[in-house]
């Protein structure tokens, strides 16, 4: 990456910034305080911690501490926040507001970064309205003089939402919710197996007072039987209709049922709906052996996802370079995501947006409820719908084209999700839904079978690819493939898989002068552990063979304490392409990612060889450094692993460790069950459009160019694109695109390792401030 100097007002020589974390705890704050401290002290300002939230700056003393760079390592891992949260009553009155301001002017903190829910980050705007008043007023009571209060005229706030409710307008995701998510759904993925052993029905009582995320998604995620969520109450008569839909599942031999239920359901007269009321209407009308099982606080804690450590990562860095550039003039902002960019907000507009949801649900708005949660809510919201209904065949549309769902490539955790959602909106649509076993090479075969609605049930939650999936390429197949499909009569097709599924699509495209029976709509869905498809930033899959990555890395760092100095050597999938290396690096608190799009050289391993010995002599004792398996023909793992242990001899000895195909194994992410089910579901959708306008004459016949689509994932919109469009984008050579953006982190990543690098400040996702509408399309 080319160096660039900071621009002169970013640099932070002279200021002083304090982080606090405030109200409820959210896992990954403590990967926002990491990155807060470190890139405060790259830029040269003095970062303090202030213990305890806000009590802790009212009360000042030791709660108001310097930290240094080492202060905040091996914390990324850690759940919770290890700089304390409380609830303090002190600071909302003026006279506690008071004794805050003293102890900030104290240590000479004109900034401050928030990392909170709503309340948190209202209290912080209020202070920073009040700031020049306190000053006076403490100078008039002689506890400051006039120079400090000169010096210190006016205090920049910046907030970060930290919340597993993930209840704040403005940000595609708060930091917390995706772990949350993480842990209710290994819940129920460990009671669906008991379930199952003994026929029984489950409650699952879920966090969300206000907010019915967390339990839309982990119901939307495990496919549950029905779910109950503060924005969208049941209908009247919902009782009659649950108990309907339970006892049919039991008919249809279905041997365990789930229902999700958020602590703040309501019904539509604004009642609360408990799960002890659920539970007693399940036995008393059906008699069903029911249980109920609320997971309260654990949902807050344990280890940080992938996801959340590297959002909260991006989230620090980007708060410090906004403090930067605060002026007296700038309002309080709030970092937020928006698809995968960092932007800021105005504070106040974000937090008045939230409390409008609540008021419309007070006033019994459900619909402008949902609405103002943003456009993934209700997405999540109407997708859900789809998929958890079955209707009658009276009551589905006839259309009699016949689709095929087939899955290429290697297996990614979230196909299955993907192939379920595909199956279940084709049958919603009025389609016959065939599945195609083993690929190309089984579509060529005649491995095709009808799939029906209770053929896919369960399977959200299963790892690998259920229909089977092999890499071969339809090329050597054509004709029996062509065969095949004339003999089912093959109206469209979904192709869910990695880089040789784009292939795939290319060479059935060509094939069309020759084989009228690929002049058919197609569309590919993304889902490859690797994330090189082009046209997506996010392939499903990808999140959860980081998630492998990271737990593993936390595992192996974990080895090594209590033992002499040491450092691994990790290799990683991927191909060609670092996705994996360097997204892992980032969320493990990696040393260093050596990646194929990134040369590098003997002078720079040997320079982080240097770096290491240097880590080693302050005291940290371990070291982590990611190889992408493809990065170097010449630089192998092995090359790597000997020269760190001929170079380290006598100040760290070294581990290699090849994590291999475990990395595409195990259950789905949260989010590859969801992004899958989505996905797949605005596939088939755009589908069924391209049957309807491609009929003539009792038959389907298209040869245009955007009949054959790849649905990505853009910036934060879901994109159809012809796939013949995306060649000018792919590196065929490498299998990977030309432009990844991804790769914009990279300075990120080396500056949380205290390397000396440059931070561009547009490669921070801080292009635009702008008024966005919550939530991405997917």
């Amino acid at each position: 990456m080319p160096d660039k100097k900071f621009f002169e007002n970013l640099s932070g020589a002279g200021k002083a910034i304090g982080v606090l974390t405030s109200g409820g705890d959210a896992q990954g704050m403590n990967a926002a305080v990491r990155a807060v401290v470190r890139m405060g002290i790259y830029v040269g300002a003095k970062v303090y911690f202030i213990y305890e939230g806000y009590q802790g700056m009212v009360d000042g003393g030791d709660n108001i501490a310097e930290v240094s760079w080492e202060s905040v390592s091996s914390i990324l891992q850690v759940g919770g926040t290890v700089i304390g949260s409380a609830r303090c009553k002190d600071f909302r009155t003026r006279e506690g507001r008071l004794r805050a301001a003293r102890n900030l002017v104290k240590c000479g903190i004109t900034n401050l970064c928030v990392i909170g829910g709503d309340g948190s980050l209202t209290g912080a705007n209020l202070f920073r309205e009040e700031w020049s008043g306190l000053l006076d007023e403490l100078a008039k009571n002689g506890e400051i003089d006039d120079e400090a209060v000169k010096k210190y005229a006016y205090l920049n706030i910046v907030g970060m939402v930290g919340s597993i409710d993930n209840d704040f307008c403005g940000t595609d995701m708060t930091i917390g919710t995706d772990s949350a998510l993480h842990r209710i759904i290994e819940v129920v993925d460990a009671i669906m197996t008991t379930a199952q052993s003994h026929q029984r029905t489950f409650v699952l009582e879920v966090m969300g007072r206000h907010c019915g995320y967390l339990a839309l998604v982990s119901a939307l995620a495990c496919g549950a039987d029905w779910v109950f969520i503060p924005e969208y109450p049941p209908e009247q008569g919902w009782e009659d209709q649950m108990c309907a839909k339970l006892s049919e599942n039991r008919a249809r031999k279905k041997r365990l049922n789930i229902i999700i239920v958020a602590e703040g359901a309501i019904d539509c007269h604004n009642k609360s709906i408990t799960s002890e009321q659920i539970k007693e209407l399940v036995v008393q009308r059906l008699g069903y052996d029911t249980r109920v099982t609320i997971l309260g606080h654990v949902q807050r804690g344990g280890t940080p996802s992938a996801f959340d450590r590297i959002l909260a990562s991006r989230m620090g860095v980007e708060a410090v370079l906004a403090l930067l550039e605060a002026t007296p003039k700038t309002p309080a902002c709030v970092v937020s995501l928006s698809g995968n960019q960092s932007v800021r907000l105005p504070l106040m507009e974000c937090v008045q947006m939230t409390q409008e949801v609540q008021k419309a649900m007070d006033g019994r708005k459900f619909l402008e409820a949902v609405q103002l949660r943003g456009r993934s809510f209700e997405n999540n919201l109407n997708t859900y719908k789809l998929l958890s209904t079955k209707k009658s065949a009276a009551e589905l549309p006839k259309t009699n084209f016949n689709v095929a769902v087939l899955n290429v490539g290697a297996p990614a955790a979230g196909m299955n999700a993907a192939v379920r959602s595909t199956v279940r909106i084709g049958i919603t649509e009025g389609h016959n839904m065939f599945s195609v076993t083993d690929g190309f090479e089984g579509f060529s075969k005649g491995q095709i079978k009808e799939i029906t609605w209770g053929d896919v049930g369960g399977w959200t939650g299963q790892g690998g690819s259920i229909l089977g999936t092999k890499r071969t390429l339809p090329g050597k197949y054509l004709k029996k493939i062509a065969e095949q499909m004339r003999d089912n009569n093959i109206n469209g097709l979904v192709v869910i898989g990695g880089f040789e599924a784009y292939l795939g699509l290319l060479e059935l495209c060509a094939a069309r002068e020759t084989h009228e029976e690929f002049c058919i709509p197609m569309v590919m869905v993304p889902a490859t552990v690797s994330n090189n498809v082009p046209g997506s930033d996010f392939s499903i899959g990808a999140d959860t063979a980081l998630n492998t990555i990271t737990d593993t890395c936390d595992r192996i760092k974990l080895s090594a304490s209590g033992t002499k100095r040491r450092v691994f050597i990790i290799e990683t999938m991927g191909g060609y392409c670092g996705y994996l290396a360097n997204m892992g690096g980032l969320a493990s608190g990696a040393d260093a990612a050596y990646i194929f799009e990134e040369r590098f050289d003997i002078r720079e391993l040997q320079a982080n060889v240097e770096h290491l010995t240097q880590k080693m002599k302050t005291g940290i004792q371990r070291g982590l450094v990611l190889r992408n398996e493809n990065c170097s023909e010449n630089y192998t793992t092995d090359f790597i692993y000997q020269l760190y242990s001929e170079e380290g001899k006598g100040v760290f000895d070294c581990r290699k460790n090849v994590l291999g195909h475990m990395q595409q194994g195990g259950a789905p992410s949260p989010f590859d069950r969801n992004f899958g089910t989505k996905i797949a579901a605005k596939a088939v959708l755009w589908l069924s459009k391209k049957l309807t306008e491609s009929y003539q004459r009792g038959k389907i016949f298209t040869n245009s160019e955007d009949s054959v689509c790849l649905l990505g994932m853009r910036r934060r919109n879901l994109v159809f694109q012809p796939v013949g469009q995306l060649k000018d984008e792919a590196d065929f050579e490498h299998r990977i695109p030309k432009e990844q953006w991804w790769l914009k982190l990279r300075p990120l990543m080396k500056i949380l390792a205290k390397y000396k690098t440059s931070y561009d400040v547009s490669d921070s996702g801080q292009l635009e401030h702008v008024h966005r509408p919550r939530h991405s399309d997917a």
